[in-house]
């Protein structure tokens, strides 16, 4: 059985000039609903967001990037401490964007500056007990109601990348599986009739008779 302990203090906090590294990910679903006009079984997209006591808006889960663990790493620590869900992180983050902690927005000084890293995490599992679960609910949400529930600007602008590459990946496999391999044309000409495309049929030879 894991230890359900959150990381605390920032000892080990990555630190790139003043900014501070975070890096974080958007957990994603697909769920089965009816839609259309002939009422078809579709996949809908759903994204997980976690809310904190005392305010209605919600954020992804994300935190510091500490120097014992990679980029992905800490998006997977962050995603199972805060949300308490598990599963396959993208390759490569959706982008990088500077923010200002929560606790320095109102601040003209260095201090409080972040640079946060956001990955997309298709989730396998969703756990019953997580860490930081007294502090954090969890909730799926469709893409609108995220795009309105969001907090920060900078997390809206790393879902509307996510859902733009989830919906240009989705295109073209659906293009690739439309495509018809071709036969070389050297297989086509060695299969057809050598007298023509009417050489061999009966009412023909009778006229020519």
């Amino acid at each position: 059985m894991s230890c359900l302990t959150a990381r605390t203090g920032r000892q080990r906090q990555r630190y790139e000039g003043h900014l501070r590294l975070v890096s974080g990910c958007i957990p994603y679903k697909f769920e089965k609903s009816v839609g259309g006009c002939n009422r078809s079984m579709e996949k809908e997209l759903l994204v997980l967001m976690i809310s904190s006591p005392s305010r209605d808006d919600l954020v992804f889960p994300k935190g510091g990037w500490e120097d014992d663990e990679t980029m992905s790493e800490a998006a997977r620590r962050e995603a199972w401490e805060e949300a308490g869900v598990k599963g396959v992180l993208g390759e490569t983050p959706l982008g990088d964007w500077e923010f200002r902690s929560k606790s320095k927005q109102n601040s003209c000084s260095l201090q409080g500056g972040c640079r946060g890293f956001m990955f997309a995490m298709e989730v396998t599992e969703e756990l019953d007990s997580w860490p930081e679960q007294a502090n954090y609910g969890r909730k799926w949400l469709t893409k609108e109601e995220a795009f309105r529930l969001c907090r920060y600007d900078w997390m809206r602008e790393a879902l509307k990348k996510f859902v733009t590459a989830l919906s240009e990946s989705r295109e073209n496999d659906t293009i690739k599986e439309l495509e018809v391999p071709l036969r070389p044309i050297s297989e086509v000409e060695h299969q057809m009739p050598s007298q023509g495309c009417f050489g061999s049929h009966p009412s023909i030879q009778q006229l020519a008779a």
